[in-house]
């Protein structure tokens, strides 16, 4: 009985560890966003809005 109870508990701390880790990667991740001069859809969205 105290084995299954260590061994789940082991594996409790290992899924929250890997958890852990892998939100902090995720956060750490530099995001980029295309320039708004580079979108064909900025001059359509404009003219569509233009002629409501």
């Amino acid at each position: 009985m105290n084995t299954i109870l260590v061994v789940s508990i082991v594996i409790v701390f290992v899924v929250l560890l890997l958890a852990v880790l892998t939100t902090s990667k995720a956060y750490s991740y530099k995001h980029t966003v295309d320039p708004v001069d580079n979108n064909p859809n900025i001059k359509n969205e404009n003219s569509e809005e233009t002629n409501k």
